[in-house]
C-alpha cells in the first residue's frame, strides 16, 4: 500500500488542463477562464453622475446663488453642450456629466423654479461625479485560472467579452460494477441493491465542472465489464466504483494486478477506502474506487475532485484544509489514514467539529449528514475536545 499523498500525486500526474473552447458569456457559469481577459474600453466611459441632480460649476455653489438650468443629461442620452459659470444641466444618477461642470449639486439641495434653480443652505458638500475609468480602465485583467461566478461574469460582461476562452468540461465515464445492483426505481430481487455510487459521483463531477456519462452497470464477468469499459471510448477519464479488491468477482483488481492495464499504483493506506487503484486503461486514465458506498464518495473527494480540478487548469494540489475545533475526546488512529465524517457548525465563534459516533464505510445515511471529512494522520495519537484538527468541506 502507497501513502493517500503519494498516491494523489500519481492520479494526478495522469491527468493535464484541457484544450480551451468559446461560450457565450451568457453560458459561463461556473466554468473555468483558460486565458487572462483585458479590458478594451474604460468602464465608466465617461465621467458620469452619482446621484440625481444638477450638474454645475462647483465655484458656483452658494447658500442662495440662482443657476439658471440649460437642458438635461440623463443615461444613455447626454446633454450635447457646455457648462459655463451661473448654468446648471439637470442630470440623472449614471448620467455623462457635461462639459465644465465640476460637481453635481443634488436636487435634494436646491428648489427649481421654471427654469432657475435656488441653492439651499446646509447643502452637501459632495460632489458626486463618478470618474472615467474609475472601475476598470483598459487593459485591466481578469485573470486566469478562474471558475467563473456571479460577481466574475458580470465584470467580464461589463468589459464587453461577449464570448468567454473557457476549459473544456472534463467528461467522465461512470462504470458500476456487480451483479447485485439495480438502477435505482426498479423492482429489486431479495439479492440486490440499488445502484447509488453512481449517481452520487455524478452529481459530484457535475458539481465540479464536469459533465458525467453514466455507463451501463457492468455485470461481474470479464467479458461484461470489458464491453462497458469499451463504451467509454471518448472520455477524459473512467471512473469505476466497486471490483477492485481481491475476491474472485473483482475484476478490476486483477486487471490491475496483470496485463490488461497499464496501473499506477493499487491499494492505499486509507480508511475508507483501501481497495483503490489508478492507470490507463486503453490510454485512457482511470479510477478504480471502493464498491462500498461512503469509501466510493469520500475517495471521489480526495481523489477525483482534485483530477477533475486539474483538467480545469485549476492546479494539482490536494483539496483545501481548513482548521476546526474538535467537540469530543478521540481515540488514537490506526496505521492508515482515516477521512472521518463529521459536521462542523461555528459554535461561540469558532469552528466546531462533531464527529458521528458511526463511521462504517457502508452508512450513506451518515455521511448525507455530513458536511466535512475530519483527516487523521496514521498512528495519530488520542486527541481531546477543543484539540485542533484538519477537515475538508464535502
Amino acid at each position: 500500500m502507497i501513502s493517500v499523498e503519494e498516491a494523489l500525486s500519481r492520479v494526478l500526474d495522469l491527468f493535464d488542463p484541457l484544450d480551451a473552447e468559446g461560450v457565450p458569456i451568457a453560458n459561463a457559469m461556473g466554468r473555468v477562464l483558460a486565458r487572462d481577459m483585458a479590458a478594451t474600453h474604460n468602464q465608466p466611459p465617461f465621467a458620469g453622475s452619482a446621484m440625481d441632480g444638477y450638474a454645475v460649476h462647483n465655484a458656483d455653489i452658494a447658500t442662495g446663488a440662482t443657476l439658471t438650468v440649460i437642458g438635461e443629461s440623463a443615461a444613455g442620452t447626454r446633454f450635447d453642450g457646455a457648462v459655463s459659470a451661473g448654468q446648471a444641466v439637470r442630470i440623472f444618477t449614471g448620467a455623462p456629466v457635461p462639459l465644465g461642470a465640476d460637481r453635481i449639486l443634488i436636487q435634494e439641495d436646491c428648489i427649481r423654479d421654471g427654469d432657475s434653480i435656488t441653492v439651499s443652505d446646509n447643502i452637501d458638500t459632495k460632489l458626486y461625479i463618478r470618474p472615467a475609468g474609475g472601475d476598470f480602465a483598459v487593459g485591466d485583467m481578469v485573470n486566469a485560472p478562474l471558475q467563473l461566478g456571479t460577481n466574475a461574469i458580470s465584470l467580464l460582461a461589463a468589459m464587453n467579452i461577449g464570448t468567454v476562452p473557457v476549459r473544456r468540461k472534463p467528461i467522465i465515464a461512470l462504470v458500476p460494477t456487480g451483479d447485485e445492483l439495480m438502477y435505482p426505481g426498479t423492482p429489486l430481487g431479495p439479492d440486490q441493491i440499488c445502484s447509488s455510487n453512481n449517481l452520487g459521483l455524478k452529481a459530484m463531477v457535475e458539481a465540479a465542472g464536469g459533465e458525467a456519462r453514466l455507463l451501463p452497470i457492468a455485470r461481474d464477468n470479464e467479458a461484461a465489464l470489458r464491453t462497458v469499459l469499451d463504451l467509454c471510448e471518448g472520455a477524459d477519464a473512467i471512473v469505476t466504483m466497486g471490483g477492485a479488491s481481491v475476491g474472485d468477482h473483482d475484476l478490476i483488481g486483477q486487471m490491475a494486478q496483470g496485463q490488461d492495464m497499464e496501473t499506477s499504483f493499487y491499494k492505499v493506506a486509507m480508511r475508507p477506502g483501501k481497495p483503490l487503484m489508478a492507470g490507463r486503461y486503453n490510454g485512457i486514465p482511470l479510477i478504480g474506487l471502493p464498491g462500498n458506498p461512503v469509501s466510493s464518495i469520500v475517495c471521489g473527494h480526495i481523489f477525483l475532485r482534485p483530477a477533475l480540478n486539474a483538467m480545469l487548469g485549476l492546479g494539482k494540489s490536494a483539496l483545501a484544509r481548513e482548521t476546526a475545533t474538535l467537540a469530543q475526546d478521540i481515540k488514537a488512529n490506526g496505521p492508515r489514514a482515516h477521512y472521518m465524517r463529521a459536521q462542523m457548525d461555528i459554535i461561540d465563534g469558532t469552528p466546531t467539529c462533531t464527529l458521528f459516533d458511526r463511521q462504517d464505510s457502508s452508512l450513506l445515511s451518515i455521511l448525507a449528514k455530513a458536511n466535512i471529512l475530519m483527516v487523521r494522520s496514521p498512528n495519530d495519537p488520542a486527541l481531546k475536545a477543543g484539540d485542533k484538527v484538519d477537515v475538508i468541506r464535502i
